[in-house]
């Protein structure tokens, strides 16, 4: 599906480069394919052309801009500038797949052209080692050969699911936030064992595979976590001690209260972007 496919990249940040790492990785295209451009820094841009071997006579915005696949990798505030700069040479055989957080294909699809596909979508810093879990969802002109084509390619940087728009802002607030809320955790956890008594070292070794290995009990039995916790608290065992104190802090409610803020966040920049068109 993408073997034939030309793909740009606005914006040449960490997004930009997993999402490219991604498809070479599993061969879904080739260097031949790939062009992109940074606005500013030229340094990175170059750095990347060299990393992946791309042809640097593609690395420029002509290529880009008329590929069949145009990914929109730059952060949510400079959205406006790059479409009202580069908007017009977009058409409607063109696909736009937009990383940019808040935005909504409604408003996309008034700065470029026609009844171009666009696709909004949300991955997360962990496409960096390929496990994103990621979210998408169709504009008003896109195919259903189009959103799979855009499933394929952030397959290559882990778990896509297909949202309705409306849950876009919180998806934002669960999944794109959520690694910096497991790393809160991480912290903590491995603070506590350095407080009882452990060596940093060896804390952060506990944590770390706690952690993984927790998710793929996840993972890997599909039982709920509910299910999970209640099949390791022994009554009035240490699990329950820990976990009444927890209760007592009411972990719950704060984890809910920082993912509902984080999803008005996202809702906000939209607004405030929105404005700025």
């Amino acid at each position: 599906m993408l073997q034939e496919r030309t793909i740009g990249f606005i914006g040449a940040g960490s997004m930009a480069e997993a999402i490219l790492a991604g498809l070479l990785r599993q061969k879904e295209v080739s260097r031949k394919q790939i062009s992109i451009i940074n606005r500013e820094d030229q340094e990175r841009l170059k750095e990347l052309t060299e990393r992946y071997r791309l042809d640097e006579t593609k690395q420029r915005i002509e290529t880009v801009a008329k590929s069949d696949i145009v990914i929109l990798a730059v952060k949510p505030k400079d959205v406006p500038e790059v479409l009202q700069t580069w908007g017009h040479l977009f058409s409607e055989d063109q696909m736009l797949l937009s990383v940019a957080a808040g935005i909504s294909t409604s408003l996309l699809e008034q700065h470029v052209a026609g009844k171009m596909a666009v696709i909004r979508v949300m991955p997360n810093t962990s496409c960096a080692v390929g496990q994103s879990a990621t979210a998408i969802c169709p504009g008003s002109h896109v195919s259903p050969e189009q959103l799979e084509t855009a499933r394929l390619i952030f397959r290559s940087i882990g778990s896509v699911i297909v949202v309705d728009e409306s849950l876009m802002d919180a998806v934002t607030g669960l999944s794109g936030s959520g690694p910096a809320y497991v790393y809160y955790l991480a912290e903590s956890l491995e603070a506590a064992g350095i407080s009882a008594g452990l060596s940093p070292e060896t804390s952060r070794a506990l944590t770390v595979q706690t952690l993984l290995g927790a998710s793929q009990m996840l993972l890997k039995t599909g039982k709920a976590a509910e299910e999970l916790r209640r099949e390791v608290t022994s009554p009035g065992g240490t699990t329950m001690a820990g976990l009444e104190v927890l209760d007592q802090y009411q972990l719950d409610e704060a984890i809910k209260k920082a993912v509902l803020r984080a999803k008005a966040r996202s809702v906000e920049m939209g607004q405030q972007i929105a404005i700025t068109f």
